[in-house]
């Protein structure tokens, strides 16, 4: 398909998508304002991580790395969310906050990001600082706890050498003052023990200072660098942004639903269709006419509309047909009933006649005939009664009409063996008879698709005529149609688009000017 075939397609449809664009639109407007809004926290934390570790080692860089990842995932785990929910008090269960938590790494730092997600924006914040504070605190102690033991046993040697010395120094203070003879033993006894408690207690804090700055140098701890604040808005719903995407998507699937439709739609469309699948010209394109209430041929009662000129274009196209072989016998017939064989049939008569021509419309849609209620005339005696006459006259079966030098010859009383008698050679002999006397004969056939009559009368005619109507008839049926008359020998001119809807995209485009131009030329006699 052209572009052009896109564009007139979506120009056809576009009330299915403008409606499917509309509903989707209005549908996700009425969702998103019925949902509770939800606000969203954000906290930031460093990882600090243990001073001893070299930054320029490659191992230590993914040791950090992988860090941060540990406690991005430690961040949600059961402790933590406990401890978060017995001080805020909540009701909400451990499983249900977490799914209201996200985590991730900052790329490219040693920041963790810390989003909650809350229907009230107060809670939210809370719920993001708290579990920063919570971690943090949860962390020092877990690293701290590595050095505990060993802190307390140095601890406890302190405490036991540091009551010796004290125990020792009380015994020196005892002794008093002057020492004696026997007192300068013990006393320097006692001293050489306060010497060595002294410097085991010395040796015992080296220890235990050591340890504590290894303590230091090993720990990481996690510090929040910028706390969580109350949001303003919710991140959802986004009502607009929900809107504008549901609008789009509905369009999309609309138009999708519209080139499905025609894909599976397998009627004839437009001229391209049956000049591509029929092989044939569309010769004419009539409008849909309204039904007139007291009948009658419509070219004839409106000569000014642009149904008659639509006519009269067709009555053109037909003459320059028949350059070549001219064409004194026409034959009118569709692939289906309902149609407009008939209406095609009674117009086009009456415009070439009222192009100065002598016309004689026959009726032998024998089955079903229609000509005589269009014309509003009796059907009592007509094509039927001339099988039987003898000799062969016209006299009786040949009836003026409205249009002065337009004749027609009805169907009759319909026969029970239509298909014989219009294959017989008196069917030649009529024919031929009516042809003497006009400039043109017009036949009015049955359809092709439903009885074998038309068939039999296309090899008896200068040309065949098809009228096809836009989104009803079926390309498979037309194209049956076609080849049947020509296995028949029939010479099809061309295909009749019959009540086509006047704006309807992709069949003509002269009707509105026609319009315009018979507006304002009513106008103008009007004023004369």
């Amino acid at each position: 398909m052209e572009l052009r075939q896109y564009t007139a397609l979506i120009w056809r449809w576009k009330w299915l998508i403008l409606l499917g664009t509309l509903l989707a639109g209005i549908s996700a407007f009425v969702t998103s304002r019925l949902q509770v809004p939800v606000y969203q926290a954000t906290t930031t934390l460093l990882v600090n991580q243990a001073p001893s570790t070299n930054v320029n080692d490659y191992t230590s860089i993914l040791t950090s790395e992988r860090l941060a990842q540990t406690y991005v995932q430690m961040l949600t785990d059961r402790p933590v969310l406990d401890e978060v929910i017995k001080r805020l008090s909540l009701t909400t269960t451990t499983e249900d906050l977490g799914e209201t938590i996200t985590t991730q790494m900052v790329v490219n730092t040693q920041l963790i990001s810390v989003k909650v997600e809350e229907t009230h924006p107060a809670l939210a914040a809370a719920i993001a600082n708290t579990l920063a504070e919570v971690f943090a605190e949860q962390n020092t102690a877990r690293q701290e706890s590595r050095y505990a033991a060993s802190k307390d046993s140095l601890q406890t040697e302190l405490d036991k050498s540091q009551a010796d010395i004290q125990r020792v120094e009380a015994a020196i203070t005892a002794l008093g003052s002057p020492v004696t003879d026997k007192g300068l033993a013990d006393l320097a006894r006692l001293e050489s023990e306060l010497a060595q408690y002294r410097q085991s207690y010395t040796s015992l804090l080296q220890s235990y200072e050591a340890l504590r700055v290894a303590e230091v140098q090993s720990v990481s701890n996690v510090v929040p660098v910028e706390p969580a604040t109350p949001p303003e808005k919710p991140i959802r719903p986004r009502t607009l942004l929900n809107t504008l995407l549901a609008a789009i998507v509905g369009g999309m699937l609309a138009v999708g639903v519209v080139f499905l439709i025609e894909y599976l739609d397998d009627t004839v469309k437009t001229a391209e269709d049956v000049r591509r699948t029929l092989g044939l010209p569309v010769i004419g394109t009539i409008a849909r006419m309204n039904e007139s209430k007291d009948g009658g041929i419509r070219v004839a009662k409106e000569p000014r509309s642009p149904v008659a000129e639509a006519f009269r274009s067709l009555r053109t196209n037909i003459q320059f047909a028949s350059v070549d072989r001219p064409l004194r016998t026409l034959l009118i017939t569709s692939p289906g009933p309902q149609e407009g064989k008939t209406t095609i049939s009674t117009n086009l008569a009456a415009v070439i006649t009222q192009g100065g021509k002598r016309v004689i419309l026959v009726d032998a849609d024998l089955r079903r005939p229609r000509v005589h209620k269009v014309l509003g005339l009796p059907n009592r005696v007509g094509l039927v009664d001339l099988f039987v006459r003898t000799p062969l006259a016209l006299d009786g079966a040949l009836q003026a009409t409205e249009v002065d030098g337009l004749q027609v010859i009805l169907s009759g009383d319909p026969p029970a063996n239509a298909v014989e008698l219009l294959g017989t050679d008196r069917m030649d002999q009529i024919l031929d008879l009516v042809a003497s006397g006009a400039d043109m004969v017009i036949v009015d056939a049955p359809p092709v698709a439903v009885v074998a009559d038309a068939m039999v009368l296309s090899a008896r005619v200068d040309g065949v005529i098809l009228v096809l109507q836009p989104k009803s008839t079926r390309l498979e049926v037309a194209s049956q149609a076609v080849a049947q008359l020509r296995v028949a020998g029939a010479n099809v001119i061309g295909v009749v688009f019959n009540n086509v809807p006047l704006k309807q995209a992709g069949y003509y485009g002269g009707y509105g000017y026609q319009y315009s131009y018979e507006d304002k030329d009513k106008g103008k006699h009007g004023k004369e």
